[in-house]
């Protein structure tokens, strides 16, 4: 399974960005939001979302995990399938996507063209609890959304930590430190643990 995806970027379009890893160039489907965020670099790192089917092997590409996290709720939805999520966060941001299924906006979901009344529900309900889950929500692991943070997870996970343990030493850490390193992250999260 990819993880994600880092190197040039060869090609990018509102829907989709091709990356050149190692001579090989990979096509991600991208939202609207992602695709103003790469336009114009020439290296991007993507998180990869892979949709393998006996006819076909589709990539959808996220700028953070948090944005790949809130794809993979929503695909989770029953009626919701990879193109009508990637609409979804095409119009609203992670942030403001939380933000209408915490409050219950079925307006802001229904606004999202061939979102209807029953799918908006549908939204909500089922990813509610989800989404604040003891006050804990995708946003508030903001600290995932950087690379020293991602290392440091990888490198922990690498040596046999739960991931559940791991995550709330790692945002006690960061959310105290941001610029820490990942050497002295490890460390402290392993005194910790």
């Amino acid at each position: 399974m990819i993880d994600y995806l880092r190197g040039p970027l060869a090609e990018v379009t509102p829907t989709a960005a091709i990356i050149d890893c190692g001579g090989v160039g990979y096509e991600a489907n991208i939202n609207l939001i992602d695709y103003a965020a790469i336009q114009g670099k020439k290296e991007v790192k993507l998180f990869i979302h892979e949709v393998i089917a006996e006819d076909k092997h589709i990539l959808f590409g996220f700028g953070t995990r948090a944005d790949r996290d809130m794809f993979r709720l929503l695909i989770g939805v029953s009626g919701v399938g990879p193109n009508t999520a990637r609409l979804i966060m095409s119009s609203l941001s992670v942030r403001d996507l939380e933000n209408v299924i915490a409050t219950g906006q079925e307006s802001m979901l229904k606004a999202v063209k061939g979102i209807g009344a029953r799918t908006a529900q549908r939204i909500i309900v089922d990813l509610k609890d989800k989404i604040k889950s003891g006050g804990d929500t995708l946003l508030s692991q903001a600290p995932a959304m950087t690379q020293t943070y991602d290392e440091s997870l990888q490198a922990l996970l690498m040596l046999g930590f739960a991931k559940p343990q791991t995550e709330k030493a790692l945002k006690k850490i960061f959310s105290s430190t941001p610029t820490i390193s990942v050497e002295d992250s490890v460390k402290q999260a392993l005194k910790m643990m």
